[in-house]
């Protein structure tokens, strides 16, 4: 190697380091400053300081940083605040992230009670309605690290299967490899099912005091029922400015996008 390659080489390495060295340093000050806003968001709410709360909480937000106790301690500074639409948008996002949380459920319904519209949900199949509390035992993330787990085990047992000749190891092996075989599935379909709510987007909630429902997405549409904040629906289509959407019991029409924020 030549003296001005090693030279060329040095200036490299050299910066390389400075530019690892200010990601570590700008990564390490962020996350300081996040944790801070946390804390002032928790101090701000013991003192019944709501607003502030609030502000601190949606910054950290906004700074592209989730997790369901950011989300659930929003949406209790909202409940305080009398503002339960807003309560109920970050119960439900709370509720993305761990979907059998019972505190998160139990405010939930404590700030439904406060909106104004009581629409009976469409009764659904058993199998449907026992499938969707198996899957909401967990979140994403634990159904992804199960699934994954699982199948390397059932890898190293039907290795173990293949090539030993002991049948006292053979035969438990290849029972267990199923099991783990079906248990990594069973996983996978869990995880991809809570992964797509997470990135689906297809739920909102409406966030006017009232919004007239349209037959077609256009105002001129006529009008078939009007729907009031704080109620929650699903999102089957979008055109420009305006959303399909149904309700729990069943029916459909259009709204402009800016009465509904997306869940």
């Amino acid at each position: 190697m030549n003296t001005l390659t090693y030279k060329i080489l040095t200036k490299k390495i050299a910066l390389l380091f400075i530019f690892s060295m200010v990601y570590i340093f700008n990564t390490n000050a962020q996350a300081d400053s996040l944790y801070l806003l946390i804390e002032k968001g928790n101090t701000a709410y013991t003192e019944s300081e709501f607003e502030i709360a609030i502000n601190s909480y949606e910054q950290v937000i906004k700074s592209g940083y989730s997790a369901t106790e950011l989300y659930y301690n929003l949406g209790n500074a909202y409940y305080r605040s009398l503002n339960y639409k807003s309560a109920i948008l970050n119960y439900e996002r709370a509720l993305l992230l761990s979907p059998d949380d019972e505190n998160i459920l139990t405010n939930l319904d404590f700030s439904r009670n406060h909106i104004q519209d009581r629409i009976e949900e469409i009764p659904q199949f058993f199998m449907i309605k026992w499938l969707d509390s198996f899957v909401n035992i967990f979140p994403a993330k634990t159904w992804s690290i199960m699934s994954i787990s699982s199948f390397i085990l059932f890898l190293i047992l039907a290795i173990l299967f293949l090539f030993s000749r002991t049948l006292a190891i053979r035969k438990p092996a290849f029972i267990f490899s199923i099991l783990l075989l079906i248990l990594s599935v069973t996983s996978f379909y869990g995880g991809l099912v809570q992964n797509r709510k997470l990135t689906s987007h297809n739920e909102a909630i409406v966030f006017s005091a009232s919004v007239t429902v349209k037959s077609a997405p256009a105002n001129s549409g006529t009008d078939l029922f009007i729907i009031h904040e704080g109620l929650k629906i699903k999102i089957l289509d979008s055109t420009e400015g305006w959303k399909e959407i149904r309700l729990s019991d069943g029916k459909i029409g259009w709204l402009p996008d800016e009465t509904i924020v997306e869940i």
